[in-house]
C-alpha cells in the first residue's frame, strides 16, 4: 500500500552509506583530523552504566 502523506516518486537523494564513510574517511585525512577516541564515561548515570552493564551481560561491547 502506498504512503498517503509522500508521493510516490520522493525528490530525495539517496544516500550510499558506504560510499559516505569512504568520502569521509578521505576528508578526515586531508584535514589531518586524528582518529578520535570513544567517551571514557567518566560521568555516565547510574540507570545508563547499569543499561551498559546489562548489554555486557549479553556478550555485547558498548
Amino acid at each position: 500500500m502506498a504512503s498517503k502523506t509522500s508521493p510516490a516518486e520522493s525528490a530525495e537523494t539517496v544516500i550510499d552509506m558506504a560510499e559516505l564513510g569512504t568520502r569521509l574517511a578521505a576528508r578526515r585525512k586531508i584535514a589531518d583530523i586524528p582518529h578520535l577516541p570513544r567517551n571514557a564515561g567518566k560521568d555516565r548515570t547510574p540507570s545508563k552504566q547499569a543499561l551498559l552493564d546489562e548489554i555486557a551481560k549479553l556478550g555485547a561491547k558498548w
